[in-house]
């Protein structure tokens, strides 16, 4: 079994001004790059000093440079991109803010929104993406059992959680902010949510 900590990127500008982002590459901010350094904080007083620590991410650059910024606070690399982390690609509505989406669409979970990956395929995507990234780290760090630190983006985080929750979570009108963490349990291509926390909208 393998304890994987999946981890919101830090704030972009997108972010703050409540645009959406998909696989539209955008950079951190600086509260962005101050809320990795938290998430770093707050790792390294609940990873075990004794077992193997493994960062990866997408590979969109607000992930990655918030992987950076987490693995050097723990003293380690970067281990791997994984393009299969990336985000939700929202086709038509990406650069747009969430007003205008709603507008346009209409509720967010149920919009079929012209040139968006659907939701039943982001979720096989991130499964998929978790099957690799916890085969790679076991291979690496065997026989020791490897923390694996995974960031990633906020559909894709929620996506894996309806997952492992069979649906009960995260509630309406929650949001999962950036830098939070959320550890699961992944055994034998099984997803069991162990911590939750999330922001109200």
């Amino acid at each position: 079994m393998t304890v994987l900590t999946l981890i919101r990127h830090g704030e972009t500008e997108w972010n703050r001004t409540r645009r959406i982002q998909g696989s539209t590459d955008i950079p951190l901010n600086d509260i962005g790059r101050q809320q990795a350094r938290d998430a770093a904080a707050a790792l390294r007083a609940r990873l075990d000093a004794d077992a193997p620590v493994v960062v990866v991410s997408s590979d969109l650059s607000r992930a990655r440079e918030t992987a950076e910024i987490i693995a050097g606070q723990l003293e380690v690399p970067v281990w791997r991109l994984y393009p299969e982390l990336r985000e939700r690609a929202y086709g038509e509505a990406e650069g747009l803010d969430v007003d205008e989406f709603l507008t346009r669409w209409g509720d967010w979970h149920t919009a079929e929104v012209p040139g968006a990956e659907p939701w039943p395929h982001l979720r096989i995507r991130g499964l998929r993406a978790l099957r690799h990234v916890v085969r790679d780290a076991r291979r690496e760090t065997a026989p020791a059992a490897a923390s694996v630190i995974v960031v990633t983006h906020g559909a894709m985080i929620r996506e894996l959680i309806r997952h492992a929750t069979g649906g009960e979570l995260p509630l309406t009108g929650e949001r999962l902010a950036n830098g939070s963490a959320y550890s699961m349990l992944y055994e034998r291509e099984r997803l069991r949510l162990l911590s939750y926390a999330a922001a109200t909208a």
